[in-house]
């Protein structure tokens, strides 16, 4: 039991008791002592250690605090502290010891603070005692501050005399601090990564805009980001947001319009390709539309007819009349004739809009044909050493402890040029799948290949499977021998064998954890197949561990 945890121990009773020098039994009354700061941090395991727990200890030549108001030193002794060092009130080691003339050694602030509250006695005997007799035990404090105690930081193993402690402390890679942007606990050694990469409120810059913003607001500023990339609603057309309004009011073909006549009194929307269709087919009720709302407009800006006068009069509006009627024709021509060419136009860029998609699309398919080339080309130069990396592994680990199915296929890669093509299947499984739960599965398939002809078959290679530690090199590795006699290793029919060679545990999820095997939310898987010289070679040359399935 640690010192804290017999502290604890200790005040969960309503007291203690002691042996007095009279022969009588005494209980000591409870008092309030400050319990020690904790801070509980993550760390690997440490051997032989209590649990990675970081107790914030005071200065020991009480440079934060006054000896007088500490209790003792609460640290992890080797060996053990002796019980002569070890003050009755706090269960701990002594600090600023003092002794009584009773001949008992106390911490001075817990010794001073059991005569205030508890009365003027001694806690152990209940000998009578007043501040003024405590006096200073100076060899005591010389031989306590000379035991050997561990460092109370969590990973490391260092040792060193009570009195270096502060300055190993100051110094010490596995101490923890405080992160000056979100002020979460992380360790020194690891201060500089976790600010540049971890902290949540780490300065980021847009890659759109190049405006600076902290990191957990990305979702925030993604949404009103200026030049940022979205789909039209209508069209998914990518473009910067910006332009999105100017884009659905006057380029996209498929966003509702409304016809040029609605103030003439057309009422139809419709899909802006669809609009010159409308346009060719609707020309007639257009012009009498226009015709309608021109003479309502005539007739309404027209003087008003007398009811009494000579014919001179009534003559002569008639004749104005006449003169408005064909001027509204000769208007109403004009637009007809000008619709009529607009069509041709409509149909004639209509036309021309058709090659130029049917062109894209002929464009679009030979960029995927080089594409492919591209990759094909690239998975040729692995020379039978392949690295994958599985971008958005967080993702995959949510899906999976959701039960949802988690399979991923590697792109493929050649063992050589001319080789065998290969490609790698990762899946992770489910925590309810029998035997196997939580665990990453990890299989090698063939895949048809460029040069498959000029291959022998079966495939006779030894491979070397591993998940990659991206800060040292514990890689977690087996290596495998194939069978010819498996299908796995036949010639493949189809673009990919559906059946593969592996390992169902390859990888515990939780082993993960241990070291980093994960970065950046992305995991290194790395693929090396040594082809056999010899194809005759016997199996069992290496001995790996064996797979333990065909799936």
């Amino acid at each position: 039991m640690t010192t804290t945890q017999k502290l604890r121990s200790t005040y969960a009773s309503s007291g203690y008791e002691s042996d007095g020098m009279q022969g009588t039994s005494c209980v000591a009354e409870p008092w309030s002592c400050p319990a020690p700061m904790e801070k509980e941090i993550s760390s690997g395991s440490n051997p032989g250690r209590s649990p990675a727990t970081l107790l914030t200890y005071c200065s020991i030549n009480g440079s934060l605090l006054g000896e007088a108001d500490q209790q003792g030193y609460d640290v992890e002794f080797d060996p053990p502290l002796e019980s002569k060092y070890e003050c009755p009130i706090c269960l701990m080691a002594l600090r600023a010891a003092v002794q009584t003339p009773c001949g008992h050694r106390f911490c001075r602030s817990c010794i001073e603070k059991s005569i205030r509250d508890s009365g003027q006695k001694c806690p152990v005997d209940n000998e009578l005692l007043q501040e003024d007799q405590l006096f200073p035990d100076n060899f005591a404090k010389r031989e306590i501050l000379s035991l050997t105690v561990l460092c109370p930081n969590a990973g490391c193993d260092h040792k060193m005399e009570l009195r270096q402690l502060d300055d190993h402390n100051k110094r010490c890679q596995f101490a923890v601090t405080l992160c000056p942007l979100c002020r979460e606990s992380v360790r020194k050694s690891e201060l500089e990564v976790h600010t540049a990469h971890q902290c949540p409120r780490r300065p980021v810059s847009c890659p759109n805009c190049i405006q600076t913003f902290i990191y957990e607001e990305t979702k925030v500023h993604e949404q009103s980001c200026p030049l940022a990339s979205v789909a039209c609603e209508y069209c998914s057309m990518e473009l910067i947001r910006d332009q999105l309004s100017s884009h659905c009011d006057t380029d996209c073909v498929k966003a509702p319009a409304a016809c040029p006549f609605r103030d003439f009194g057309c009422r139809e929307k419709m899909q802006r390709s669809n609009l010159a269709q409308h346009m060719q087919e609707f020309t007639q009720l257009h012009m009498r539309y226009m015709a309608d709302y021109l003479r309502s407009q005539s007739l309404n800006g027209a003087p008003g007819v007398p009811s009494e006068g000579g014919g001179g009069a009534r003559g002569g509006l008639a004749c104005k009349c006449l003169q408005e009627r064909v001027n509204l024709h000769e208007t109403v021509q004009q637009l007809d004739g000008r619709l009529v060419l607009q069509d041709q136009q409509l149909r004639e860029l209509s036309i021309s809009n058709d090659t130029q998609a049917a062109r894209l699309v002929e464009l679009r398919r030979h960029l995927r044909s080089l594409e492919e080339l591209l990759r094909e080309l690239e998975a040729q130069q692995c020379m039978g050493i392949y690295v994958w990396r599985v971008e958005g592994f967080s993702a995959h680990l949510r899906s999976q402890e959701s039960s949802q199915p988690v399979v991923i296929h590697s792109p493929g890669f050649y063992t050589g040029r001319p080789g065998y093509k290969l490609c790698l299947r990762l899946q992770l499984q489910a925590p309810s799948a029998p035997c196997c739960a939580d665990y990453i599965s990890l299989f090698v398939h063939t895949m048809q290949g460029e040069f498959d002809s000029l291959l022998h078959w079966p495939l006779q290679a030894t491979i070397r499977l591993a998940i990659l530690d991206q800060a040292e090199d514990h890689h977690h590795m087996e290596v495998m021998e194939t069978i010819p006699e498996l299908y796995a290793f036949q010639r493949p029919v189809l673009p990919r064998n559906p059946k593969g060679f592996g390992y169902i545990t390859f990888m515990a999820l939780q082993a993960l954890q241990e070291r980093q095997y994960v970065k950046d939310d992305c995991l290194l898987v790395r693929c090396e197949v040594s082809l056999h010289c010899d194809w005759q070679l016997q199996q069992g040359v290496l001995q790996g561990r064996c797979p333990e399935s065909l799936l």
